[in-house]
């Protein structure tokens, strides 16, 4: 790929938890799985969008996933 900067993937993906104190979703077949970015930036940006979207949910929330530290546990990002 053209450019200089290091691809660090990252997954986007929420859905409604069970309650507001825990991290179990729902239901697994209904997450939202918005997408893999090259950076976090990106992914940032996709989460946030998506965050705000479902703003009217308060059991629903969104996450990032360092999915670059999953891939490759002994790599640093710099």
């Amino acid at each position: 790929m053209p450019g200089t900067d290091k691809q660090l993937l990252h997954l986007v993906f929420g859905g409604e938890l069970s309650s507001v104190g825990t991290m179990e979703f729902s239901d697994l077949s209904k997450l939202d799985i918005v997408g893999i970015y090259p950076n976090y930036k990106t992914a940032y940006d996709a989460w946030k969008k998506a965050a705000q979207g479902s703003v009217d949910s308060a059991q629903t929330r969104y996450f990032i996933v360092h999915l670059h530290r999953l891939l490759d546990p002994d790599a640093t990002a710099g």
